[in-house]
C-alpha cells in the first residue's frame, strides 16, 4: 500500500520532460489469481475515495471462464455507473470516446479488475490527470507508458499466520503455533489457499491443525498450493454438496443467487439457499454486498469446478443442469413482467397461480430483481445462444426478458440492452435458417439504428428485413420493411425514393385490405410530396388520407388529416381554400374531443385570416384557442402552425410517426 501510495505522487515521464500529463495515472497491481490483489486494489481504493469526489468506477475485464470482456460493453458499463447515456449499437471508439469526454471534468477513480493485456485498458484511460485508474493484472501492461507493477506473491509468515488466525480463528493458532506455520508451509503462503483452509478449520473446531497440514502436504499430485487445499475441502463435502459446488462453475457472469444454484442442481430454493451459505463459511463463494441474496464464485476456483464437471458429469447432465437453469429463469422472467400487469388480467392471474418461490411481492421488488440480476441475465442470454444446443431455450429467455426489461424500465431507457439481445436473436435465427424471426430482429436493430442516426445502416437492415420477409411469406414483415425503407429515405432527402417505397407499401395493404394503414400511409405519401414542394401531389394523397378515414369512422385522425391538408393549401398560395379546410378540420376535432388540435386549428385560423384581411375575425379565433388551452398555450400553438413556414425534415418525420 505504501508503495502503490508514493506511486501517485511520483514524477512522470512527462512531469520529469516539462510537459503536463496528458492522461490520468495508471497504478499497476500484479499477481496471480488468489493473490489478493482485488482486495488490495478494493483497498487502496476505498483509502483514496475522499481524493476522487466524482466516485469509484469498477469494471471487471475478464470473464469468470477467462474469455476477454469487449471494450465496448465495459464502456458502456462505466458510462451507466456515470448515468451517462450511450447510443445503442455504438462502436468500440464511439463508446470509448464518449467515455473519455464524460471523465474528462471529473475527478474519478477507476478500478480495472482482471485485465489480461494493454489493449483492454488503453481505450479506457481519462485523458486527464484529474483521474486515476488502478488496473489488477496477472502481468505487466506493455504499450502502457510510465506503469511501475506492484507484484504481489506469497504473504511473509507472520502476516500468513494472522491471516490464517482471522480465516480460523485464534485458540488453535495459538495453541499450536509450529502446525500453524507448517500449515501455511503447506499452503505456500498463498492468501486464497490461506482462506480455504482456515474456513475449512472454522468449520470444524475438532480438527487439528497439524492434520490439516498434513493432508495437505501428501497431496502431491495437486500442482498448487490452492488446488491442493480446495481438494481436501471439496473432499469433505457431502454428494449432494459437492455437486452443488462443482455445478456453479455454470453461474452466469459468476454470480449465483439461491434460485440459479436450485435450477442448475435440481434441488429445492431452500436447500440451494443452505448449501449457499455452508460454501460462504467455508470460503468457496463469497457473498455480494446487494439488495438480494447472491453470491460469487472465486474466480481463482472457477478452473478447479470446472475440471471437476468435466470430469465428473457426463455433458448430457451438464447440458440438462443448463437447460434448468435457463428455464427457471424465464419462468422468473415471466413473473417479473407480470408483476407490472393491472388486476385481473390474464397474466396477473396466471402470475398468482405460479408457486410462491417463483412470485415477487409487488412490482418494485421486481425491478430491484431485475437491476441486481441483469448482468447475469444478459450473460445467460449470451451463453445461451453461444452453446449452440439450446436455441429454443435461449429464444424463450430472450423474449422473456426483452418483455420484463421494457415493462419496467421502457423501451427508450432499455435500448441499450435490447440491441444486444436483438443482435443476439438475429444470430440464432440465422443459424436455425428462420427467416420470420430474422425479419424482426433486423427490423427491431434497425429502428434503434434510426433513432440514434445511424441512417446508412439502418437502411440496409430494413432492406435486409424485406428480403427475410418475403422468404418467410410473413405479410406484415415485408409491408413494415418496405414502409421502414420509405421512412429512411426521407430522413435522407430523397423525396422520390421515400415516396415510391411507401407506394409499395400502400399497393400492398390496399391488396390486402388493410383500410387504416392505407389510410396512414397516404398521408405518409403527402407529407413527402409537401417537403419536395410537390403541392399537387400532396393534396391528392391528403385528400385520399382523408376519405380513407372516414371510411374507417377514424374522427380524429380524418381531423388531422384535413389539418394537414389545410397546411398544405396555405404552401400553395391557396389561402381561401386552406381556410375552409381548416374550418371543416376545427369541427371533426370538435367531435373527436381533441382540445389541442382544435387550438392549434384555430391559431391557424387567425394566421390565415390575417393574411385575407380580416384582424377582427382572427383575434375570435385566437381567443377561442387561449380559452380552450389558456394563455401559457397559445405561443406553443403558434409554434405548432409553424406560422405558415414549410416544415422542416424533423417536423416531417415527427408529424408521420404521429400519423
Amino acid at each position: 500500500m505504501k508503495e502503490l501510495r508514493a506511486d501517485i505522487d511520483r514524477a512522470g515521464l512527462d512531469t520529469l520532460s516539462g510537459r503536463k500529463a496528458p492522461r490520468a495515472r495508471v497504478l499497476l497491481i500484479a499477481g496471480r489469481p488468489g493473490s489478493g490483489r482485488t482486495a488490495l486494489a478494493e483497498e487502496l481504493a476505498r483509502q483514496l475515495a475522499g481524493d476522487y469526489p466524482d466516485g469509484l468506477l469498477r469494471a471487471r475485464l475478464t470473464e469468470p471462464d477467462g474469455a476477454r470482456v469487449p471494450t465496448e460493453r465495459t464502456a458502456r458499463e462505466l458510462l451507466d455507473a456515470l448515468a451517462v447515456p450511450a447510443p445503442p449499437g455504438a462502436c468500440e471508439d464511439d463508446l470509448s470516446e464518449l467515455l473519455r469526454g464524460a471523465l474528462k471534468e471529473r475527478r474519478a477513480l477507476l478500478l480495472l479488475d482482471d485485465a489480461v493485456d494493454a489493449e483492454q485498458v488503453d481505450p479506457l484511460l481519462p485523458d486527464t490527470p484529474g483521474c486515476l485508474v488502478v488496473a489488477v493484472s496477472g502481468g505487466p501492461l506493455t504499450g502502457i507508458p510510465d506503469v511501475r507493477p506492484c507484484t504481489l506473491g506469497g504473504l511473509d509468515k507472520a502476516a500468513a499466520v494472522e491471516l490464517l488466525t482471522r480465516a480460523a480463528g485464534p485458540v488453535r493458532i495459538k495453541v499450536d503455533p509450529r502446525a500453524a506455520e507448517s500449515l501455511v508451509e503447506a499452503c505456500e503462503a498463498h492468501p486464497a489457499s490461506l482462506m480455504l483452509a482456515g474456513g475449512w478449520l472454522s468449520a470444524r473446531p475438532k480438527a487439528a491443525v497439524a492434520d490439516l497440514a498434513k493432508q495437505v502436504h501428501d497431496m502431491s499430485e495437486e500442482t498448487s498450493s490452492l488446488a491442493r487445499v480446495f481438494r481436501q475441502a471439496y473432499a469433505t463435502l457431502s454428494g449432494p454438496s459437492a455437486r452443488i459446488l462443482r455445478l456453479l462453475s455454470l453461474a452466469p457472469a459468476g454470480h449465483v443467487d439461491p434460485h440459479t444454484a436450485s435450477a442448475l442442481a435440481g434441488c429445492s430454493v431452500s436447500g440451494a439457499k443452505a448449501a449457499l451459505g455452508d460454501f460462504a463459511a467455508l470460503g468457496l463463494v463469497r457473498p455480494v454486498d446487494s439488495p438480494i441474496q447472491q453470491y460469487e464464485v472465486p474466480g481463482c476456483l472457477v478452473p478447479l469446478l470446472k475440471n471437476l464437471t468435466e470430469t465428473l458429469d457426463r455433458p448430457a447432465e451438464i447440458q440438462l443442469a443448463r437447460a434448468r437453469m435457463l428455464e427457471r429463469t424465464v419462468r422468473l422472467l415471466q413473473s417479473c413482467r407480470a408483476v407490472t400487469e393491472t388486476d385481473g388480467t390474464a397474466a396477473r392471474d396466471k402470475h398468482e397461480g405460479l408457486p410462491r418461490a417463483l412470485r415477487f411481492p409487488c412490482r418494485a421488488d421486481a425491478a430491484q430483481w431485475l437491476r441486481v440480476r441483469q448482468p447475469a441475465l444478459l450473460a445467460a442470454a449470451r451463453l445461451a445462444v453461444a452453446d449452440g444446443e439450446l436455441d429454443t431455450l435461449a429464444r424463450r429467455l430472450m423474449a422473456a426478458l426483452t418483455r420484463a426489461l421494457v415493462a419496467h424500465r421502457g423501451p427508450h431507457d432499455a435500448a441499450p440492452e435490447l440491441y444486444g439481445i436483438h443482435q443476439l436473436v438475429l444470430d440464432v435465427a440465422q443459424r436455425r435458417n428462420l427467416p420470420r424471426e430474422k425479419a424482426a430482429a433486423l427490423l427491431n436493430l434497425a429502428d434503434l439504428d434510426a433513432r440514434t442516426g445511424r441512417t446508412r445502416e439502418a437502411l440496409a437492415r430494413y432492406r435486409a428485413a424485406l428480403d427475410a420477409g418475403r422468404e418467410a411469406g410473413d405479410p406484415y414483415a415485408t409491408g413494415r420493411a418496405m414502409e421502414s425503407v420509405g421512412g429512411t429515405y426521407q430522413e435522407l432527402g430523397d423525396w422520390s425514393r421515400a415516396s415510391d417505397w411507401y407506394g409499395r407499401a400502400l399497393a400492398q395493404r390496399l391488396a390486402r385490405g388493410e383500410r387504416a394503414d392505407a389510410a396512414r400511409l397516404y398521408g405518409r405519401i403527402g407529407v413527402v410530396h409537401t417537403y419536395a414542394g410537390r403541392y399537387g401531389e400532396a393534396l391528392r394523397n391528403w385528400s385520399s388520407a382523408v376519405t380513407g378515414h372516414r371510411r374507417n369512422g377514424d374522427v380524429a385522425a380524418q381531423a388531422r388529416a384535413l389539418s394537414e391538408m389545410a397546411r398544405v393549401q396555405e404552401y400553395a398560395g391557396r389561402p381561401e381554400e386552406s381556410l375552409r379546410t381548416c374550418q371543416e378540420a376545427v369541427e371533426w376535432a370538435r367531435h373527436a374531443k381533441d382540445v389541442r388540435l382544435q387550438a392549434a386549428l384555430q391559431l391557424r385560423l387567425a394566421d390565415t385570416l390575417e393574411r385575407l384581411g380580416d384582424p377582427t375575425a382572427a383575434r375570435l379565433h385566437r381567443g377561442a384557442a387561449e380559452r380552450m388551452l389558456g394563455t401559457e398555450h397559445q405561443e406553443a400553438m403558434r409554434l405548432e402552425t409553424n406560422g405558415g413556414a414549410p416544415p422542416s425534415a424533423y417536423e416531417i418525420r415527427s408529424a408521420s410517426a404521429e400519423d
